[in-house]
């Protein structure tokens, strides 16, 4: 089956040779992630709006200046502080009605910034798995419905290697290849969005 998205890792791609494809796959995965961060902290639609399409033209415009670092969440990492930094922007424009709303605003910022804070590290396991799910929306079509379904029912549904060979009439080493190449590919488009 042919490949729709390129083996190089998205980051990569964004960074050496930007397309609209890219940018668009980027946006598809990112923008809903983001959006729901910041229900809790706009006041309105059209504020949310202008904070995702904020965060993620700062992202387009400096995108070229990240450096992973090699640590684990180092991407996700960046996000956060660009979303916080855009959040602050935000608040020193619109500041709040009144003295609670800034408080608990002022205060979530500030656990956001902190990476060992419980709203962080809530952050980090929302991310992951917003990220995962949403490449692995994109990746399906990349493979024939026999091994998405194989790879499916062990990974997502937790069915063994051998309920799921016989469930699908298939061997077991059958099943094991098919989870064995979509994981593989799940980590080229992860690479740098996730490790």
């Amino acid at each position: 089956m042919t490949s729709k998205i390129t083996s190089l890792s998205l980051l990569e791609r964004l960074c050496q040779s930007p397309d609209d494809q890219a940018w668009n796959r980027f946006a598809a995965i990112y923008q809903p992630l983001i959006r729901k961060w910041l229900k809790t902290h706009s006041r309105s639609e059209s504020d949310m709006d202008d904070i995702v399409q904020d965060v993620l033209l700062t992202v387009f415009n400096k995108l070229n200046q990240f450096e992973h670092s090699q640590r684990t969440g180092a991407f996700r990492a960046w996000l956060r502080t660009t979303t916080v930094n855009r959040l602050r922007l935000m608040w020193r424009q619109k500041r709040p009605v009144s003295e609670t709303d800034e408080g608990a605003f002022l205060g979530a910022l500030e656990q956001l910034a902190d990476s060992q804070s419980p709203l962080s590290l809530q952050w980090d396991r929302e991310h992951d798995a917003h990220v995962a799910e949403q490449l692995l929306i994109q990746m399906e079509t990349e493979f024939s419905p026999a091994t998405w379904q194989a790879f499916r029912r062990q990974v997502v549904e937790g069915v063994s290697a051998r309920e799921t060979a016989q469930a699908m009439e298939l061997s077991v080493n059958a099943v094991l290849i098919a989870k064995s190449r979509v994981l593989k590919r799940l980590r080229e488009l992860s690479q740098g969005l996730l490790d």
